[in-house]
């Protein structure tokens, strides 16, 4: 029996539909073959409307990823903020401090340090991407999973699709991992994120600004319309101290929370409050399914790395599927499986823990621990060449690159 479709990508959001664009753009499969599934579609996008509260910061590698996707210059006509510079400094330092850490793309010989974008842009072009290509969009949630040694079978509830190969790309609480049985670790932070749009009294200097404040962070991420995206990650009790406050009692906070870097602030838009938790999966590949993004790993936000983590495993999923083809391997074998996971595992547990720990040591921490740690921001400023290996990291320009990466 031959199956439906050769790729079924559960998760239509932007690493699963960025993985199944790979696949037909760049890893030779037919758009007649591949499917995508997806609940629901972002909304259209209407010049001129305010800033969603959901965005990223996008790194060089992702960028090209997107650009190798067929989606980056539909994404790049909407509306991008590119960031020139990053400051990043601990509470017990003023901003302008020696203890800071500056990254300047003049520096590092880059136009940029990268993009913030609405994350329902990306997603709705690389849709149009795949519908261009003759992708299969399919509406649905999965009821049921089975992987038997020739294909996958999916439930959508009343509709049963079979394929040689399925992609969990559905995010940190997948259905698709919990279906397979792949166990997952899970660290709850007891964190919440406060993300919110605010004006700034001073203009934002395309900076993405960044203080540890020992009970938690807070980043301000530079939009094209001269506000900022805030990212404010403190504990649950604080989190829900600050939720409670009436807007001006807010802005106050804000504003000492960033020590005035920017000015006074003003609230733009609504606030929602997001849990941290950190996920990784003890495998991410069986015998016809494999995992990417959110579904095999989630990390603390603070350095924004989360998506472009994603984008990075789809990329390597696709380069490893297309050297199968070459080899004329089945798609859901798990030795090419393997292949996959080999190359991106490492990667995706170092920077979860990196994570973790500047939130233990730099965000939160306390004690000798903490100092070293705090003390460590300008001595990495002060030292040219480890300061480019680091920034080399953040752009995803170094280390194992997938090819659509470069």
């Amino acid at each position: 029996m031959i199956p439906d479709y050769d790729l079924a990508i559960v998760g239509g959001g932007a690493v699963g539909a960025a993985f199944a664009a790979l696949a037909v753009r760049a890893a030779g499969f037919s758009g007649a073959r591949v499917a995508v599934i997806e609940r629901e579609r972002p909304p259209a996008f209407v010049a001129g409307e305010a800033y969603d509260l959901r965005v990223v910061a996008l790194s060089r590698a992702s960028t090209r990823i997107l650009a190798a996707a067929g989606a980056w210059e539909a994404i790049a006509a909407t509306r991008i903020s590119p960031y020139e510079r990053m400051r990043v400094w601990h509470a017990s330092f003023a901003v302008d401090s020696p203890a800071a850490l500056e990254f300047d793309a003049a520096e590092l010989g880059e136009p940029n340090l990268g993009y913030i974008v609405e994350s329902r842009l990306i997603q709705s072009a690389l849709l149009a991407s795949l519908e261009a290509s003759g992708v299969s969009i399919l509406a649905g949630a999965v009821e049921a999973l089975s992987l038997a040694p020739d294909m996958a079978a999916v439930d959508l509830g009343g509709r049963r699709i079979t394929a040689r190969l399925v992609i969990g790309a559905d995010g940190g609480r997948s259905r698709v991992r919990d279906l397979a049985g792949l166990p997952v670790h899970t660290r709850d932070y007891g964190q919440q994120a406060i993300v919110a749009n605010v004006a700034t009294a001073r203009p934002h200097a395309d900076t993405a600004w960044q203080r540890f404040l020992g009970y938690g962070t807070l980043a301000f991420l530079p939009l094209a319309n001269g506000q900022c995206s805030i990212v404010w990650s403190v504990d649950n009790e604080r989190a829900a101290a600050l939720r409670s406050l009436d807007v001006p009692a807010f802005e106050r906070e804000l504003t000492e929370a960033l020590d005035g870097a920017l000015g006074e602030v003003r609230l733009a838009s609504s606030r929602v409050a997001i849990p941290l938790v950190a996920t990784r999966a003890e495998r991410y590949a069986l015998e016809r399914c494999v995992l990417i993004g959110d579904a095999a790993h989630t990390v603390h936000p603070l350095a924004g790395q989360g998506v472009n983590l994603g984008f990075l495993d789809a990329a390597t999923l696709a380069e490893e599927l297309a050297a199968g083809r070459a080899e004329r391997e089945d798609p859901g074998a798990l030795r090419l499986l393997r292949r996959h996971e080999r190359r991106r595992r490492p990667h995706n547990e170092l920077m979860s823990r990196a994570m973790g720990g500047f939130n233990d040591f730099l965000a939160m921490g306390h004690g000798p621990m903490a100092a070293v740690a705090r003390r460590g921001l300008g001595v990495v400023n002060r030292m040219g060449p480890v300061k480019r290996v680091f920034a080399a990291r953040a752009l995803g320009i170094a280390g194992d690159v997938p090819r659509f990466a470069k």
